[in-house]
């Protein structure tokens, strides 16, 4: 199973270089279902593998000029505030049981990834309808404020799961910001890493933390983002991208699945 989840941190990878983002929310099912970590610990995992990852991405594009550092800056401030507030004392205080359905249990665990599940079935959505852009709207009014609640919201989520959450930025950094797509794209790793990093500072004291194998694991996945970026050369990413969403989308219905029934 080990050995199925290392196999699982290169495809994490491979995906991310393929279609610049999506990859990530593989992470938490590996962790869990694959190498049996609890989903809290997970999630933690889960930020530092997407923040490493990102931020190798996000170096590759800031040298080709396609990160947009005031526009990053902006959004990234209150997600990273949110995020690390999440982690170091939202996730903790939540109850081990949440409520009761007749006889069956809403645990902590249950509920995480129940959230988690509905995570991945939004981004599925938003992967599988694929995102347009009209160049003529590209210059309209800057959104300061609403970019600034949806960094809060983005922090949230997460912060809850362990996700990068770039489903969420992109359509915000082309619809408030007005940045081109593949500007938007490139920006959001950015912002991920981020995010993802201080979230995971927000970790360190509250679990114990298993750093050999999260640096292999992590390793790994980098690996495999540059081996993506090389495929990417020969394999058409939105295509690819939509069929991906549609397996995020029956992951997400496996997970919650699974944990209620």
């Amino acid at each position: 199973m080990e050995i199925l989840g290392y196999i699982g941190a290169l495809l994490v990878g491979i995906i991310l270089g393929l279609i610049g983002g999506g990859g990530s929310i593989l992470t938490v099912p590996i962790f869990v279902y694959i190498l049996g970590i609890s989903p809290v610990i997970s999630a933690a995992y889960s930020l530092f593998v997407v923040g490493s990852v990102s931020f190798v991405g996000a170096l590759r594009n800031a040298q080709k000029g396609m990160v947009d550092f005031k526009t990053g800056i902006i959004f990234s401030f209150p997600a990273f505030i949110s995020v690390y507030l999440t982690r170091k004392f939202i996730v903790p205080a939540i109850p081990d049981e949440l409520f009761k359905l007749g006889d069956f249990v809403v645990t902590k665990n249950v509920g995480l990834m129940v959230f988690f599940a509905i995570v991945m079935i939004l981004a599925s959505y938003s992967m599988i309808k694929g995102r347009k852009e009209n160049p003529e709207k590209q210059k309209a009014n800057f959104y300061y404020l609403r970019i600034v609640i949806q960094g809060l919201g983005v922090g949230l989520v997460s912060g809850l799961v362990g996700a990068g959450g770039g489903f969420l930025i992109i359509p915000s950094l082309v619809l408030l910001a007005k940045l081109p797509m593949k500007k938007a794209v490139a920006t959001s790793l950015m912002i991920i890493a981020m995010n993802s990093l201080i979230g995971f500072l927000g970790d360190v004291q509250n679990i114990e933390i298993d750093w050999i194998f999260l640096f292999s694991f992590t390793s790994i996945a980098i690996v495999g983002i540059f081996i993506g970026m090389y495929l990417n050369k020969f394999i058409d990413g939105k295509k690819l991208k939509k069929g991906f969403g549609w397996f995020v989308l029956a992951m997400g219905i496996y997970i919650v699945l699974k944990e209620i029934l």
